[in-house]
């Protein structure tokens, strides 16, 4: 259990502050991932239930070590956030008293070199949090066409070279099926200028980022996250979303602004006639960043933004 001891989850505290936890309350932790969120939730349950959904089903299996002590209060279900309605309806719940939601990679799919996701370690192109699931990396980058793979690269990756590394991967597939995660990255260094492969981060990065989202079609996941959410949570439910990535942040935010706005009437209107109202309130206008400490702890926190909002009361009248 060494390991789960000293693995620490990204702005845990903050999390846990956010979801203000009721000991008798329902939670969803969405992203289990190493449980290092779920253990702190579970071990503030009295009565309360847990649970807790990864698409990764090796997640779910570690699970059952690592929240060992308290499987009495907790549930497991092997699914996709986005499929949030499905699963509460399985479970025969109307709502939840809170979500959490980490969307950064889980470090043991980082860590596993045979999974795919590493820029640094050879294995076959896969990628997929689900193994279950069909489309592979290796699929993209041997099938995709060149302008879908420059509209990735650029749109999910924010690659500055992805013209010209779609182009490269092209060109390669031609004469063979780019097969391994260090074939790729060879690849794209060679749509890259002399100059970018001197620079600090590690020329396949954004990439591998790239491929990784649209593989797992991450970025419509979210939306479609956040638009279950909101509606499932129970009044004075939180919802607290962690992103790793300005795309997600973004799609987070917008979403969230768009619950917490009330009346949609133009300015000149002298009067509302919409009847909106609010479903919920930012429990911070900007995001909550981790601290330099826990940044100096572990490096993967550095682009960690954490988003929450609590779910109102709606008027009288209004289910």
């Amino acid at each position: 259990m060494e390991e789960v001891l000293t693995h620490k989850p990204v702005l845990l505290e903050e999390c846990i502050q956010a979801l203000n936890i009721r000991p008798d309350g329902i939670y969803l932790d969405g992203t289990l991932g190493r449980a290092g969120h779920s253990r702190e939730i579970a071990r503030r349950l009295t009565t309360g239930r847990l649970i807790c959904v990864d698409r990764d089903q090796a997640a779910l299996d570690a699970a059952q070590e690592r929240l060992g002590e308290w499987m009495d209060k907790v549930t497991l279900v092997h699914s996709n956030f986005d499929q949030l309605d499905a699963i509460l309806d399985g479970l025969h719940l109307a709502g939840v008293d809170g979500m959490l939601f980490d969307l950064g990679v889980s470090s043991p799919q980082l860590d596993d070199g045979e999974r795919g996701f590493s820029y640094r370690t050879d294995a076959p192109l896969d990628m997929r949090m689900d193994r279950s699931e069909g489309l592979t990396a290796a699929q993209v980058v041997n099938t995709w066409p060149q302008e879908e793979l420059r509209r990735i690269l650029s749109q999910y990756g924010e690659e500055r070279y992805a013209p010209t590394i779609a182009a490269a991967i092209v060109r390669r597939r031609q004469e063979r099926p780019i097969e391994t995660t260090l074939e790729l990255v060879d690849v794209i260094k060679s749509g890259m200028p002399a100059r970018a492969l001197k620079e600090k981060q590690h020329p396949a990065k954004r990439s591998f980022q790239a491929i990784r989202i649209a593989v797992n079609d991450e970025l419509s996941s979210v939306d479609r996250m956040i638009q279950a959410a909101v509606p499932r949570l129970n009044q004075g439910g939180r919802l607290a979303v962690i992103t790793f990535h300005s795309l997600e942040d973004r799609i987070v935010k917008t979403g969230l602004a768009a619950f917490a706005k009330g009346c949609t009437c133009p300015p000149d209107f002298p009067v509302c006639v919409c009847g909106k109202t609010p479903d919920v309130k930012l429990i911070s206008r900007k995001p909550i960043l981790p601290t330099a400490e826990e940044i100096a702890e572990n490096s993967r926190a550095r682009s960690a933004k954490l988003r929450a909002a609590e779910k109102l009361k709606p008027p009288a009248g209004r289910a």
